[in-house]
């Protein structure tokens, strides 16, 4: 049944749960994308976005709960839905053994267009793959590959765009270009959900939904959730990192210890704590000279407070 127009949301989930046997891979999961919206799905392997995707796309059926695209309903509607949409899953799964333009040929003519006809949307991303037409798909690169996914997901002009973990496995200069594409397409008024692990990626979404373990623990702008860390966030640097992790977590006032590179990103218990207290401690446990600055905390840091607020009330 489609709903109301001037009410319907491109993208609605409701209580969505989905279960392999034992395993529970999305619990009672539920939000919503405005048209026209970049709304990214942040979480490691294992979070349930894959399970959510194929929902969404009509590939799987929810064990309880709704969910609707364009207001049609993914169960019922399925065939109304499948044509208005478009996919790239996480696993290249065009046609190995095809072309570039073979691939992109045959994608058009299962949604009963042409290259042609939807040549201007594709023509940013398409233009770089034209020079290489004639080669086989797989003998591209990784970052031409995925181009060409996006190429075939685009050809029909679809109203709403699924893209899952499009960018692993392709090097920065790839991933940066293809956000830079997905805010062109945005542009043009295409509603896409899109799923990374990458949390620097989360910042190029208009909204997103931090996931682990088939759980929202947050949805909001980039912005807003990062105002969700209340705490002051240390970043401390030794020379032997190990002795100084295990230093810190067992400092008396510790609250969270993690390593994040060269640096180990911490929070105390209590509100008024001072680098000069946290030096005074390592320094007389035998760590001279450590680096401490008060940092601002990013969308990983704030995944993993979350995460660890879960567990604490779990």
């Amino acid at each position: 049944m489609i709903s109301n127009t001037k009410t319907m949301k491109p993208i609605s989930v409701q209580h969505i749960v989905k279960r392999y046997g034992s395993l529970e891979a999305v619990r009672e999961i539920s939000f919503e994308v405005e048209k026209g919206e970049l709304f990214g799905l942040i979480g490691p392997d294992g979070a349930g976005k894959t399970t959510i995707f194929r929902i969404l796309t009509t590939l799987l059926k929810p064990d309880a709960g709704t969910a609707s695209v364009l207001g049609l309903d993914v169960v019922d509607d399925y065939r109304e839905i499948r044509p208005r949409v478009g996919y790239m899953p996480g696993r290249f799964s065009l046609y190995q053994d095809l072309s570039v333009e073979e691939n992109l040929l045959f994608f058009a003519s299962v949604f009963g267009t042409t290259i042609e006809a939807n040549y201007d949307l594709i023509k940013p991303i398409y233009s770089q793959l034209e020079p290489f037409k004639s080669r086989l798909a797989g003998d591209l690169s990784g970052g031409m590959k995925q181009k060409l996914a996006l190429s075939c997901a685009l050809i029909h002009k679809p109203e709403v765009l699924f893209l899952d973990e499009p960018t692993t496995g392709v090097d920065a200069v790839s991933r940066k270009e293809f956000w830079q594409m997905l805010h062109r397409l945005r542009e043009e008024g295409i509603t896409i959900l899109v799923s990374t692990p990458y949390m620097d990626e989360a910042e190029q979404c208009d909204r997103i939904a931090l996931m682990q373990e088939g759980k929202i623990l947050s949805i909001d702008t980039p912005g807003e959730v990062n105002n969700q860390f209340e705490s002051d966030l240390w970043a401390i640097k030794a020379s032997n990192k190990y002795r100084l992790i295990n230093l810190l977590r067992d400092y008396d006032y510790a609250d969270s210890v993690q390593p994040f590179g060269e640096y180990v990103h911490y929070t105390d218990q209590r509100p008024d704590a001072d680098s000069a207290e946290l030096r005074k401690y390592l320094t007389s446990k035998g760590i001279s000279h450590p680096e401490i600055k008060k940092i601002a905390p990013d969308i990983e840091d704030t995944f993993i407070r979350l995460m660890e607020q879960e567990v604490s009330h779990g």
